[in-house]
């Protein structure tokens, strides 16, 4: 049973919400949300799913949905070429079903994934600059004739938040390699000062470097506090007692 094509008013809204995600800085978790809320509302579909590439393994892997998939979202993977939405993100083609999807002998059944039970399947490549970067799947649970207008829209949303998406991955991306950075640096520095402060140890007990190793994390679990700070502490301790001496020759 076929629904209305999507009416003229809502295509409009669609277009300016659209335009207006395209032109803003939101996360990609954010803009994933969008992508699912424009397609339900650009087709009245019963679900929609969106896989994203990994360009590592070249995989499309889910990252949202309509209906909550928890325990799915980040772990379901399909390879290039596998089920249809590997097919889809191989072939950059638009696949419309209007029932027994399940039938297609591309399609590949995933347990607990209710939607693989629907009767309807619309899946459209997300693009960015000519590449395919994920898949986007529309549901319906009845038979569902896709009208053109309806496919047109789907793959629209694909082509242009698919650039919203690549640009929030970069800075995605970008945060987490500078925080990587930003840790390397605070780790090295902590290494510093723990070598510092080991050697006071050495100096001040006549303890072997493992020894001194071996205080300063005992007093750390002891005391529940960074090695960090027991190492910042014993060198602050160090300056004290030294400008101390230096004042009273």
């Amino acid at each position: 049973m076929g629904k209305k094509d999507t009416p003229p008013k809502t295509s409009v809204s669609i277009l300016h919400q659209v335009s207006s995600i395209v032109s803003s800085n939101r996360s990609l978790d954010e803009i994933l949300g969008e992508v699912v809320g424009l397609t339900v509302l650009a087709t009245s579909c019963d679900a929609c799913l969106v896989y994203l590439l990994d360009p590592v393994s070249q995989e499309v892997v889910l990252r949202a949905s309509q209906v909550p998939h928890a325990g799915a979202l980040g772990n379901l993977r399909m390879k290039m070429g596998e089920g249809i939405t590997g097919w889809v993100a191989e072939h950059k083609s638009v696949v419309a079903l209007s029932s027994h999807a399940t039938s297609d002998a591309r399609f590949k059944m995933f347990q607990g994934l209710v939607e693989d039970t629907y009767e309807a399947l619309l899946s459209v490549p997300l693009v960015s600059s000519g590449d395919v970067i994920g898949v986007v799947n529309v549901h319906h649970r009845e038979s569902h004739e896709h009208s053109p207008e309806e496919i047109g829209m789907a793959v629209f949303i694909g082509e242009q938040l698919g650039v919203a998406i690549s640009k929030a991955s970069l800075l995605e991306e970008n945060a987490r390699l500078l925080e990587q950075t930003l840790e390397m640096r605070r780790e090295l520095e902590t290494r510093k000062l723990v070598e510092r402060a080991k050697g006071i140890l050495q100096l001040r007990h006549g303890l072997t470097e493992e020894e001194a190793y071996l205080k300063l994390r005992d007093q750390s679990r002891r005391l529940r506090r960074p090695m960090k700070e027991l190492a910042e502490a014993i060198i602050l301790s160090e300056e004290i007692d030294r400008q101390g001496e230096t004042a009273t020759t």
